[in-house]
């Protein structure tokens, strides 16, 4: 039997996800509403509001779900094995290589098209 569904009450996550986004919400405003007060004041009470926003959102369940989801990444990043300088050149050249000679490639394609129009429509010279 599936247990009985509670009524449709937010749950305390909901109101620190809202009242963070609605905290960031009024930073942001704030920050354009004061032009008059000095930028580098508006940053930082801005950055501020961000930070205490971020702060009130990673403490909800979704929050500490996307922290571990980052950490993860960073886990999974660390395990990469990277290129050497080496072989990043190598494979840049390669690439480089590959896209002049199509480049040059298409560009006689395109004379030897250019030529038959040319010749079929007996248009210049």
């Amino acid at each position: 039997m599936n247990p009985p569904v509670e009524g449709r009450r937010p749950s305390l996550d909901h109101i620190k996800l809202a009242g963070a986004a609605f905290l960031l919400i009024v930073g942001i405003l704030a920050f354009y509403l004061f032009p008059n007060v000095s930028l580098l004041i508006r940053v930082l009470v801005l950055l501020a509001i961000g930070v205490a926003a971020a702060f009130i959102a990673f403490h909800t369940e979704p929050g500490r779900q996307l922290w571990q989801f980052m950490a993860d990444v960073r886990m999974e990043v660390r395990k990469v094995v990277w290129p050497s300088r080496q072989e990043t050149l190598q494979t840049t050249l390669v690439v480089v290589s590959m896209v002049l000679t199509l480049g040059v490639i298409l560009w006689v394609f395109d004379l030897i098209l250019m030529a038959i129009l040319r010749f079929l429509t007996r248009s210049g010279g």
